[in-house]
Protein backbone atom coordinates (compact mmCIF):
# COMPACT_ATOMS: atom_id res chain seq x y z
CA UNK A 1 0.00 0.00 0.00
CA UNK A 2 1.04 3.20 -0.48
CA UNK A 3 1.80 4.60 2.88
CA UNK A 4 3.06 8.35 4.74
CA UNK A 5 3.30 9.97 7.97
CA UNK A 6 1.50 13.75 8.47
CA UNK A 7 0.12 16.07 10.53
CA UNK A 8 -3.66 16.11 9.57
CA UNK A 9 -5.12 20.26 9.92
CA UNK A 10 -7.84 20.09 12.16
CA UNK A 11 -11.26 21.25 11.30
CA UNK A 12 -11.50 25.33 12.36
CA UNK A 13 -8.37 25.50 10.62
CA UNK A 14 -9.57 23.93 7.27
CA UNK A 15 -12.04 26.61 7.04
CA UNK A 16 -9.13 29.55 7.43
CA UNK A 17 -7.29 27.79 4.73
CA UNK A 18 -10.44 27.62 2.22
CA UNK A 19 -10.71 31.47 2.74
CA UNK A 20 -6.85 31.89 1.82
CA UNK A 21 -7.53 29.06 -1.28
CA UNK A 22 -10.52 31.40 -1.79
CA UNK A 23 -8.13 33.98 -2.46
CA UNK A 24 -5.42 32.40 -5.20
CA UNK A 25 -5.33 34.19 -8.59
CA UNK A 26 -7.03 32.24 -11.50
CA UNK A 27 -5.37 28.98 -12.87
CA UNK A 28 -5.89 25.83 -14.40
CA UNK A 29 -5.84 22.70 -12.04
CA UNK A 30 -7.44 21.88 -8.59
CA UNK A 31 -7.50 23.38 -5.11
CA UNK A 32 -6.53 20.85 -2.46
CA UNK A 33 -10.23 19.66 -0.83
CA UNK A 34 -10.47 20.34 2.61
CA UNK A 35 -10.61 16.21 3.64
CA UNK A 36 -7.38 15.80 2.03
CA UNK A 37 -5.40 19.03 3.80
CA UNK A 38 -2.30 17.69 5.45
CA UNK A 39 1.31 18.57 5.96
CA UNK A 40 3.26 14.86 4.39
CA UNK A 41 6.29 14.42 7.03
CA UNK A 42 7.44 11.66 5.63
CA UNK A 43 6.82 10.06 2.43
CA UNK A 44 7.01 6.63 2.66
CA UNK A 45 5.53 5.01 -0.86
CA UNK A 46 4.40 1.53 -1.56
CA UNK A 47 5.00 -0.37 1.69
CA UNK A 48 4.21 -4.22 2.40
CA UNK A 49 2.31 -5.48 5.42
CA UNK A 50 5.70 -6.64 7.67
CA UNK A 51 6.79 -2.99 7.09
CA UNK A 52 4.34 -1.30 8.40
CA UNK A 53 4.13 -3.17 11.52
CA UNK A 54 7.71 -2.24 11.69
CA UNK A 55 6.86 1.42 11.16
CA UNK A 56 4.17 1.39 13.60
CA UNK A 57 6.42 -0.07 16.09
CA UNK A 58 9.02 2.51 15.45
CA UNK A 59 6.95 5.22 15.58
CA UNK A 60 5.20 4.57 18.43
CA UNK A 61 8.29 4.84 20.99
CA UNK A 62 8.72 8.82 19.54
CA UNK A 63 7.94 10.90 22.87
CA UNK A 64 7.76 14.50 21.57
CA UNK A 65 6.06 17.23 23.21
CA UNK A 66 2.99 18.47 22.05
CA UNK A 67 3.73 22.10 19.84
CA UNK A 68 2.11 24.84 18.56
CA UNK A 69 2.66 25.24 14.71
CA UNK A 70 1.80 28.93 12.44
CA UNK A 71 0.58 28.78 8.76
CA UNK A 72 2.85 31.77 7.92
CA UNK A 73 3.29 32.65 4.82
CA UNK A 74 2.23 31.33 1.18
CA UNK A 75 4.53 30.25 -1.67
CA UNK A 76 5.71 27.98 -4.67
CA UNK A 77 8.39 25.70 -5.15
CA UNK A 78 9.79 26.66 -8.16
CA UNK A 79 8.62 30.29 -10.14
CA UNK A 80 9.89 29.07 -13.05
CA UNK A 81 7.43 26.49 -13.51
CA UNK A 82 4.88 26.98 -10.74
CA UNK A 83 3.05 23.80 -10.32
CA UNK A 84 2.37 23.53 -6.25
CA UNK A 85 0.72 26.14 -4.91
CA UNK A 86 1.58 25.50 -0.47
CA UNK A 87 1.22 27.17 3.09
CA UNK A 88 4.21 26.72 5.48
CA UNK A 89 3.75 25.45 8.68
CA UNK A 90 6.66 26.63 11.35
CA UNK A 91 7.71 24.31 14.11
CA UNK A 92 7.38 21.03 12.30
CA UNK A 93 11.11 20.00 12.01
CA UNK A 94 12.02 18.53 15.71
CA UNK A 95 9.16 15.88 14.95
CA UNK A 96 10.05 15.12 10.88
CA UNK A 97 13.99 14.79 12.35
CA UNK A 98 12.89 12.50 14.79
CA UNK A 99 10.50 10.27 12.52
CA UNK A 100 13.56 10.35 9.71
CA UNK A 101 16.07 9.38 12.92
CA UNK A 102 13.38 6.44 14.30
CA UNK A 103 13.17 5.19 10.47
CA UNK A 104 16.72 5.71 8.89
CA UNK A 105 17.30 1.53 8.37
CA UNK A 106 13.87 1.44 6.64
CA UNK A 107 13.98 4.78 4.23
CA UNK A 108 16.45 7.03 3.35
CA UNK A 109 16.33 10.06 5.19
CA UNK A 110 14.46 13.90 3.50
CA UNK A 111 17.12 15.53 1.71
CA UNK A 112 15.20 19.01 2.06
CA UNK A 113 12.27 18.81 4.40
CA UNK A 114 10.26 22.14 4.32
CA UNK A 115 7.25 22.42 6.66
CA UNK A 116 4.33 22.62 3.71
CA UNK A 117 0.89 22.11 3.07
CA UNK A 118 0.03 21.65 -0.34
CA UNK A 119 -3.43 24.17 -1.33
CA UNK A 120 -3.50 23.69 -4.97
CA UNK A 121 -2.14 22.02 -7.64
CA UNK A 122 -1.60 24.04 -11.15
CA UNK A 123 -1.40 22.75 -14.35
CA UNK A 124 -1.40 25.94 -15.92
CA UNK A 125 -1.52 29.57 -16.09
CA UNK A 126 -2.19 32.33 -18.37
CA UNK A 127 0.61 35.05 -16.89
CA UNK A 128 3.50 33.60 -14.59
CA UNK A 129 4.43 37.35 -13.59
CA UNK A 130 0.62 37.97 -12.41
CA UNK A 131 -0.13 35.09 -10.92
CA UNK A 132 3.08 35.32 -8.37
CA UNK A 133 2.49 38.95 -7.76
CA UNK A 134 -1.05 38.51 -6.88
CA UNK A 135 -0.15 35.61 -4.75
CA UNK A 136 2.32 37.85 -2.99
CA UNK A 137 -0.36 39.95 -2.14
CA UNK A 138 -2.53 37.09 -0.25
CA UNK A 139 -2.37 38.11 3.51
CA UNK A 140 -2.13 35.43 5.11
CA UNK A 141 -3.57 36.14 8.74
CA UNK A 142 -1.86 34.51 12.25
CA UNK A 143 -3.57 31.12 12.08
CA UNK A 144 -1.99 28.71 15.16
CA UNK A 145 -3.15 25.53 16.57
CA UNK A 146 -1.60 22.92 19.11
CA UNK A 147 -0.09 19.47 16.96
CA UNK A 148 -1.03 16.86 19.44
CA UNK A 149 -0.55 14.04 16.82
CA UNK A 150 0.59 12.56 13.91
CA UNK A 151 -0.22 9.84 11.58
CA UNK A 152 0.70 7.03 9.29
CA UNK A 153 -1.45 6.86 6.58
CA UNK A 154 -2.37 5.07 3.67
CA UNK A 155 -3.24 6.43 0.31
CA UNK A 156 -5.42 5.00 -2.62
CA UNK A 157 -5.18 6.35 -5.84
CA UNK A 158 -8.55 7.04 -7.56
CA UNK A 159 -10.06 8.83 -10.47
CA UNK A 160 -11.52 11.80 -8.21
CA UNK A 161 -8.49 12.15 -6.37
CA UNK A 162 -6.76 10.35 -3.60
CA UNK A 163 -8.48 9.06 -0.63
CA UNK A 164 -6.56 9.01 2.56
CA UNK A 165 -7.04 6.31 5.72
CA UNK A 166 -5.34 6.14 9.08
CA UNK A 167 -3.41 2.99 9.78
CA UNK A 168 -2.17 4.53 12.98
CA UNK A 169 -2.66 7.62 15.24
CA UNK A 170 0.20 8.37 17.60
CA UNK A 171 -0.91 11.36 20.38
CA UNK A 172 2.69 13.59 21.14
CA UNK A 173 3.19 14.19 25.30
CA UNK A 174 2.20 16.65 27.61
CA UNK A 175 3.44 20.22 27.96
Amino acid sequence: MRAFISIDIPQEIKKEIKKIQSQLPEFFGKKTKPENLHLTLKFLGEVDEEKIEKIKNRLSKINIEKFETEIDFIGVFSEKFVRIVWLHLSNCDELQKEIDRRLEDLFEKEKRFMGHLTIARVKKIKDKKIFLGKLKEIKIPKIKFMVNNFRLKKSTLSKEGPKYGNLEVYNLGKI
